[in-house]
């Protein structure tokens, strides 16, 4: 144990550190129940599924507290509170926008979540595939499975930093981090979507343990946040800085989130498996709004983590890598048994994530390329069994892409945050613009993710890097990609738009959609159930006759509440750190 190193009175008499932790019996007590516990809910949870569509997505049933359980699970990951930490400790709170991108755009879920629901789809390539014809849905199935191991590696170097700095050398890391995928393996290839989500559910907790068992430990040890203030200085604890991370690259992390997060491979299975779409909406809502909350305790941890090497502590005086520093005040605050409990903790959520991930890609793998491409006709027990198997080989390729290509976390977290909005393009303009065809579509991607990577290329940068500028450049460059080439080929067959506009026009509850549906309905709207997402450059037409506020009603009041909640938030974390 040592002394706190730092400035006389910075510290409360009696404080001490313990250096160098090694898992104690207590620790591996907490892993071993977690790890045999986690995978017996999973297991007996999966114990039922015996089709494609209960495996696939929990045969659309879950109440809206597991759809927020699951929301909040499968979108939080141990890379997250690595990533936002090290971006804290480099530049100051206001790096905390890098999470908080999706901040403003949370209010926005309350009116996306019911269009999931509504598609009546398994994978949202099949909902490309309906809107555009199968090339777009095979070209979004391929950009899935990227997107899914790209996901799936940043989690597994996210929970090693952690786990390598928390722990040291005593700790066999890879004997750790292949339990943990093998526990995850085992119960989503059994229990699919039903043991992930219940899975999901229970980890939450411990997610919200990582979010915040660190603050109490270190706070007083840090002098509290005047302590943080005298060592850091104002602007390390500005929500925005007037070089670097300002309003204008707030806006475009914004836009970024805002355009990208319909176009998330996962999105079905984590907001459109409710028994209702009041359920999706929840779950959806403020499932992700606990996300936003957990963000601010990994930002405290990082500008904690900050505080000590700029004193010195430990004689540690810089960080070889910023992403480190979670790690770090994990290693140097946590009491004896705590860092068992962190572990845990880490483990919940890649678990979490990556399970749920394992399970959508081997969805997508099966149902939109094998079954539709490859090997058609067969039983569906076959298909449950090609997904199961495609799930666990395209998980051990992202452990592959960890181990060799990922270098920044967060860059890799920012390349498939903005691979998404590059799609999101065509997934959001197909649902609220009949006139765009599948040519704009192709040729918008292509459009966006070339300039994006040749201007890197140009740069001498490495190609997952991440600029504002650039992403800004390459998404005006798809948008507008998008909309000439649209009016300039031929409307896609009014029997398809017909089909697709139908079901997005039908309320889940109201069953499949009858003939002429494409048409907004007077019965949907005067109980208030059209939707603006769908209805957005019609928003009159789209209430059927009703007034505006009662035939978005349901759209309308969940969006209040959310920017109510969100702006609530961003004033009491101002309100703190003034």
């Amino acid at each position: 144990m040592i002394l706190w190193p730092g400035p006389p009175g910075a510290r409360p008499a009696g404080i001490v550190l313990m250096k160098n932790l090694s898992l104690t019996t207590v620790d591996w007590a907490v892993l071993v129940f977690y790890l045999v516990g986690i995978a017996m809910i999973g297991v007996l949870a999966g114990r039922a599924v015996r089709s494609t569509d209960h495996f696939f997505l929990g045969g659309r049933r879950f109440s809206k507290w597991l759809m927020i359980g699951q929301s909040f699970g499968t979108g939080t990951h141990a890379d997250m509170p690595v990533s936002l930490a090290g971006a804290v400790y480099s530049f100051g709170l206001s790096a905390i926008w890098f999470q908080w991108k999706n901040l403003f755009v949370t209010p926005f879920y309350w009116m996306f979540a019911p269009v999931f629901r509504r598609v009546r789809r398994t994978t949202t390539a099949e909902v490309m595939e309906d809107r555009y014809g199968a090339l777009m849905g095979a070209i979004y199935t391929v950009y899935a499975l990227i997107f899914f191991m790209i996901a799936m590696a940043g989690m597994l170097k996210g929970a090693a930093k952690v786990i390598v700095q928390a722990a040291g050398a005593d700790v066999p890391v890879n004997g750790l981090i292949v339990a943990m995928t093998a526990v995850f393996l085992l119960y989503s290839f059994i229990g699919g979507l039903v043991a992930t989500a219940w899975t999901d559910f229970l980890q939450g907790f411990l997610i919200l343990v990582l979010s915040f068992l660190l603050i109490p430990l270190g706070w007083e040890v840090v002098g509290g946040l005047g302590g943080i203030r005298a060592t850091l200085g104002d602007t390390k604890l500005s929500l925005a800085t007037p070089e670097g991370i300002g309003p204008a690259f707030i806006a475009i992390l914004t836009l970024n989130g805002l355009v990208g997060v319909i176009a998330q491979p996962h999105l079905i299975a984590a907001v459109g498996t409710g028994r209702t779409e009041h359920a999706c909406r929840t779950g959806m809502l403020y499932g992700n709004l606990t996300k936003r909350i957990c963000t601010v305790g990994w930002a405290v941890v990082g500008l904690m983590a900050a505080a000590l090497v700029v004193r010195g502590a430990f004689g540690v005086t810089a960080l070889q890598d910023p992403e480190e520093a979670f790690g770090f005040a994990c290693r140097h605050l946590l009491f004896q048994g705590g860092v068992g409990l962190l572990i845990a903790s880490v483990l919940a959520t890649n678990m979490a994530g990556c399970s749920a991930f394992m399970v959508n890609s081997g969805a997508l793998f099966t149902k939109s390329l094998y079954a539709r491409y490859l090997v058609k006709d067969k039983p569906d027990a076959h298909y449950l069994w090609v997904g199961r198997v495609s799930g666990l080989l395209i998980t051990l390729a992202s452990a592959l892409y960890s181990v060799f290509l990922v270098e920044r976390i967060l860059y890799s977290f920012l390349l498939m945050e903005t691979m998404a909005t590059y799609m999101g393009v065509s997934l959001l303009a197909g649902i609220c613009w009949k006139r765009a065809t599948r040519w704009g579509a192709i040729s918008s991607l292509a459009v966006a993710l070339v300039v994006n990577f040749s201007l890197y290329a140009v740069r001498g940068q490495r190609l997952d890097y991440w600029d504002p500028w650039v992403f800004l450049t390459a998404l005006g460059a798809g948008l507008l990609t998008m909309v000439v080439v649209s009016l300039a080929t031929p409307r896609e067959a009014p029997e398809r738009l017909e089909l697709f506009y139908g079901r997005l026009q039908t309320p889940a509850e109201a069953g499949d959609p009858a003939p002429g549906a494409h048409e907004p309905s007077p019965e949907h709207a005067a109980k208030g159930q059209q939707l603006l997402v769908v209805n957005l450059l019609q928003p009159r037409q789209g209430a059927a006759g009703q007034g505006f506020l009662r035939a978005y009603r349901e759209d309308l009041g969940g969006f209040v509440k959310g920017w109510g909640i969100v702006l609530a938030l961003v004033a009491l974390v101002w309100l703190i750190f003034r």
